[in-house]
């Protein structure tokens, strides 16, 4: 077999093999994995946020396109790496809620941690909150600390 007939015979196998995968994203529904065109996005201002002449730095919560995405939450009043890491999961959950979703909905977290030697406590405090299959998460300890004197700070996507 010559090379030009090799050729030939790869393009067509990887020409039926596009078929086939794009047979089966249509018959499986994976192009409607993503959001409408225009769907609404809805903003939630943090609570508290002083309304004045400026606009807002940030919005608490958005959703669109059925996602919950929850700005870095952070506790800034006295405690330890546990009772910050309370806060903050309490302060997430009441977002997520307040938008319609839930902690077992959660896909992805961020954690910010102002020191990583509080890694394995605030673990401690962290597991089980999102339920018996957990986000995939980042946890990195942030350069300099975190804005407000606060031990963590954590982010959230979820599904509503």
């Amino acid at each position: 077999m010559n090379v030009t007939d090799q050729t030939s015979r790869r393009s067509a196998v990887k020409s039926l093999f596009t078929t086939i995968a794009a047979a089966g994203a249509a018959l499986f529904g994976v192009n409607r994995a993503r959001p409408a065109e225009g769907a609404a996005i809805t903003r939630i201002p943090a609570e508290g946020q002083q309304a004045d002449q400026r606009p807002p730095m940030f919005s608490s919560t958005v959703t669109h396109g059925g996602l919950v995405y929850v700005s870095g939450k952070g506790e800034h009043g006295p405690g330890d790496i546990s009772a910050h890491t309370v806060s903050v999961l309490n302060q997430i959950e009441a977002e997520l809620k307040k938008a319609g979703s839930s902690m077992d909905k959660v896909l992805k977290v961020n954690v910010y941690l102002h020191d990583i030697k509080d890694y394995a406590a605030m673990n401690e405090v962290y597991r089980g909150r999102f339920g018996s299959r957990p986000p995939v998460r980042t946890t990195i300890a942030t350069y300099g600390g975190i804005p407000g004197s606060s031990l963590v700070e954590i982010d959230a996507i979820a599904a509503l």
